[in-house]
């Protein structure tokens, strides 16, 4: 079983962008530590940043088999995605997601309902089966510890 990790604009920053926001951690590291966990619950990891909606997009396409070279075939079992500012914009993203039948948890590092009043909407949260916000980077080994979990409750 597989999970592709999803970072979208200005997740490339992490450690250096707003550290009192987003901590201090890079998204090296967040990747690297994502990784060995889902290792430890047998699961395969890929990981995923782009700045660039569209190929945020693509590469959703890709999990689920289509694109140029797709073959049809679902190489991804869930995602989990933290769309950045995309969050509160794209409704080609939303569709995006719910057009290739891989479930998906939301993920936030810091709690967006508790900053400006944009970043209360979530274009994306009623399609996700979860939505974690708030917990820091921790928020992706959350993630992936209900994955694993729905995953071993669906065998």
């Amino acid at each position: 079983m597989s999970i592709l990790i999803i970072n979208g604009p200005n997740l490339n920053l992490l450690g250096t962008r707003e550290p009192a926001i987003y901590g201090h951690e890079t998204l090296s590291d967040v990747e690297a530590t994502a990784k060995d966990l889902a290792s430890t619950h047998g699961l395969s990891l890929e990981t995923f940043q782009s700045n660039h909606e569209g190929a945020i997009i693509d590469r959703i396409h890709a999990a689920a088999g289509f694109g140029p070279q797709g073959d049809g075939q679902k190489h991804v079992d869930w995602i989990i995605i933290n769309p950045g500012g995309l969050t509160h914009t794209s409704v080609a993203l939303r569709d995006a997601l719910g057009g290739v039948n891989i479930p998906f948890v939301e993920c936030h590092i810091s709690n967006v309902h508790a900053r400006e009043e944009f970043r209360h909407k979530s274009f994306l949260s009623d399609k996700a089966v979860a939505v974690i916000a708030g917990l820091g980077t921790f928020g992706y080994e959350a993630a992936i510890g209900f994955v694993a979990r729905k995953i071993k409750a669906a065998k």
